[in-house]
This record gives structure tokens, sequence and C-alpha cells, in this order.
């Protein structure tokens, strides 16, 4: 909430799996929330500092071909 910038990463949970945890962190009254992202970094945000959280689109990987 009170920080200049924004915590953005890429995780291998889907995007049904971060917003419940989160929900779940929140509604919970937990102190934190824990995510990883791909690269096996570990993020703790503490749950009283959330001001919003924007949960991007699952991407698969895109193959394409130019004739």
């Amino acid at each position: 909430m009170n920080v200049a910038r924004e915590i953005g990463l890429e995780s291998s949970q889907t995007a049904a799996e971060i917003e419940q945890l989160l929900a779940d962190a929140l509604a919970s009254g937990a102190p934190y929330v824990r995510i990883a992202d791909e690269k096996g970094k570990r993020f703790l945000v503490p749950t009283a500092g959330i001001a919003y959280v924007e949960i991007g689109a699952e991407e698969s990987r895109r193959v394409g071909f130019v004739a």
C-alpha cells in the first residue's frame, strides 16, 4: 500500500489458485500471504498492506509460422 513500486511476478499456479490464496488470507485475517514465483523465489506480503491485486490472464506458449 505505502510503497512506490508494485510487486510483479510470474507463478506456476493458476490465476484461480492465486485468487483463492489471497481471498483466504484476507478473509482469515492472516498477517501475510506467501506466494512463490516460477523461479522458486518466495514473497511474503503483509495482508494489511495490500491495496489492490491485479491478476493477469493465463497465457500458453504461442507458436507461429509465417508463409
